[in-house]
């Protein structure tokens, strides 16, 4: 007998067996493209969850294809925050039986706490801790699933899912981008992926990375802390190009969240985070946070417990745990009832007793009368911890009832846990009765506690960090300068939020550190044409040595600087020695006479002194030279010889 679809009873699945392994016990939920049903699998004896898409997909050749693909690899994906994929298949008609298949169909990790849009649903707000914890699971979820090539599409309330212990997954990996690209169009024709969590790129046809699912994660937080989604227009269109001209705001509300989603909240995707850097983001800002309360989990309902008795059975504790005991008789059938004869007598000896029994109730009833009439009234102290001194103030205002009136005072106090100008705590705390005219303090947070900082002076870069965390205490930036007296590598300065070497600085704050590079290098000077002395008294102001040598130099004068090595411009080391050559002027050599030699050996001799020999004249026999004999012409000059027989 073939099984009816309507969409408004699901629960007729119950008993079908899919795959001839999972069978569908109850429905757990429906939504605009698939069924979610408790069922057991029978091969491996477990409870699992299994999502039926719609029937209409099932015709879908591409659609098919591609949630084939999205499938294996989801099923492939392995993080502790990521719903485990079991299986998957697709259910086809049954001819004997005239049953009509289902369809493509998961099989997932059962996970009985329920989901986030249940929990809002249930009017449960998260604090910001709270909402950190969210995200820091929902981001480490991410980053291993961007690191592996997906992006999830449609991060929403619905979607991050907890178990019992109350561990968030994130569901259906893959599946949005399968049903994004197929032909069949959801009831009521809806965008896959919810639009009130979309990133406005989204939208615009170009290729998303996983920057797309950040920004869907940074609104599911808003709303788990305010309760509404925030730039959210009249229509999908209108809501893309609503969050494609401007960063989302976000509100006040979110605390230490605020500056991290506004971030993740950019137009533009290049300016916002990835989920590896959310996750660190989030885990700096956890330490400005108190410890979270649990998570006010809703769970599946007790179907899911039990649902082997009956699909729908709906037996429970009694929300209260009152346990009722049975009304007490009037008389104790074991009470001693005196003889008729003794009643007389004991009746006088107990009328004083009695007597003073009554005196005494009386009192205390006019007295309790009196108490309740002239006492104050009172009200419950609100919680008002978190929030900044105005707002603490507001609330404080609006939990008064009309005939009372709290005076309010502050009292600073440093914390390690909670930022600057927000409350800490009040006194008296909060549930605490206080009647009216009486003075409540909020305890504001000045900061971290101080805490001394350690004297950096001139130690070594490595000492200076080891000192700065010991002293719980964090390094901030780290510049390099240089130093006439202080060695390289060494601590030359330090501060704190711009103020040099305080005595104390708050927990956790940084430190920014200077170290030295040693001594500045020394510009050569120009000392061309400079006398020997002059150039040693330049080069001692700057802290250099000078070593001195002689060169011949044609253009610049005998006992003045020709150059230095390194050159004029260049940069030597504090201390370094530099070559300065000083000019013995002109190489000049004397011409030998070689009047009467033969030309062979004349031109030995003059090119033995250095000369380039020319010639004049015909003939074997020097007669004259120029220059003369005897004379001085710069070594590697010409001398002409005048030869004739």
């Amino acid at each position: 007998m073939a099984t009816s679809r309507s969409p408004s009873g699901i629960a007729d699945q119950a008993g079908r067996v899919l795959s001839d392994r999972y069978r569908l016990v109850a429905p757990i939920g429906t939504g605009a493209s698939a069924q979610v049903h408790l069922a057991d699998d029978l091969r491996l004896g477990r409870r699992v969850a299994v999502k039926l898409l719609h029937p209409g997909l099932a015709a879908d050749q591409d659609f098919l294809r591609r949630f084939r693909a999205e499938a294996r690899a989801a099923a492939a994906l392995s993080h502790p925050n990521i719903m485990a994929v079991y299986d998957w298949g697709e259910d086809a008609a049954d001819a004997s039986s005239g049953e009509q298949g289902h369809g493509p169909f998961l099989v997932l990790e059962l996970l009985a706490g329920g989901s986030l849009r249940a929990m809002l649903d249930a009017g449960h707000r998260l604090s910001v801790s709270q909402a950190l914890v969210v995200g820091l699971e929902a981001g480490r979820a991410l980053e291993a699933a961007h690191r592996s090539g997906f992006v999830h599409r449609d991060i929403k309330p619905a979607n991050l899912l907890f178990g019992e212990d109350g561990r968030l997954r994130i569901a259906d990996f893959g599946l949005a981008r399968a049903l994004s690209e197929a032909a069949w169009t959801e009831p009521g024709h809806g965008l896959v992926g919810t639009a009130r969590y979309a990133a406005p790129e989204q939208a615009s046809g170009v290729r998303v990375d996983g920057k797309v699912d950040v920004y869907s994660l940074a609104l599911v937080l808003i709303e788990a802390v305010t309760g509404t989604v925030p730039f959210v227009a009249d229509s999908i269109l209108a809501t893309v190009k609503l969050r494609a001209d401007a960063p989302v705001p976000v509100p006040d509300e979110l605390g230490v969240l605020k500056p991290i989603l506004e971030r993740c909240l950019q137009p533009d995707p290049a300016a916002r985070p990835d989920a590896a850097a959310l996750v660190t983001e989030l885990l700096a800002a956890a330490r400005q946070l108190d410890r979270p309360t649990p998570l006010p989990i809703v769970g599946l309902g007790p179907r899911v417990h039990d649902a082997t008795t009956s699909a729908l059975d709906t037996t429970v504790a009694d929300d209260d745990d009152v346990t009722v005991l049975p009304p007490r008789p009037l008389v104790d059938p074991t009470m001693h009832v005196p003889a008729a004869g003794a009643s007389a007598a004991e009746h006088r000896r107990r009328w004083p007793i009695l007597l003073a029994i009554v005196v005494v109730l009386g009192l205390l009833t006019g007295g309790f009368l009196a108490w309740t009439t002239t006492r104050a009234p009172t009200a419950v102290v609100p919680s008002v911890a978190g929030q900044t001194v105005a707002d603490a103030r507001t609330a404080l205002k609006a939990a008064q009832p009309p005939d009372v009136r709290w005076k309010v005072a502050t009292k600073d106090e440093y914390s390690d846990g909670v930022a600057p100008g927000v409350v800490i705590k009040t006194d008296p705390p909060q549930g605490k009765h206080l009647a009216d005219g009486k003075t409540i303090t909020l305890v504001v947070s000045q900061g971290p506690t101080p805490v001394p900082l350690p004297d950096l002076s001139t130690a070594s870069e490595a000492t200076a960090r080891s000192a700065i965390t010991g002293a719980h205490l964090k390094v901030g930036n780290v510049t390099h300068e240089f130093s006439e007296t202080i060695p390289n590598g060494n601590v030359t300065g330090w501060t704190v939020n711009g103020v040099e070497k305080p005595a104390k600085a708050p927990k956790g704050s940084a430190v920014d550190i200077r170290v030295s590079d040693g001594p500045e290098p020394r510009t050569i000077p120009q000392l061309k044409g400079a006398t020997q002395q002059e150039a040693q008294d330049e080069l001692t102001k700057l802290d250099l040595k000078a070593t001195f040598v002689q060169d011949f130099s044609d253009d610049v004068e005998l006992g003045q600087v020709i150059e230095t090595d390194p050159a004029a411009g260049d940069t030597a080391p504090k201390g370094a020695t530099i070559t300065v050559h000083i000019s013995k002027g002109p190489d000049l050599v004397v011409v030998p006479d070689v009047v009467g030699m033969t030309y062979s050996d004349a031109y030995d001799a003059l090119s033995a002194a250095g000369f380039v020999v020319d010639q004049s004249g015909q003939g074997n026999r020097v007669v004259r030279t120029n220059p003369a004999p005897g004379s001085k012409a710069k070594r590697g000059s010409g001398v002409t010889i005048f030869l004739k027989r």
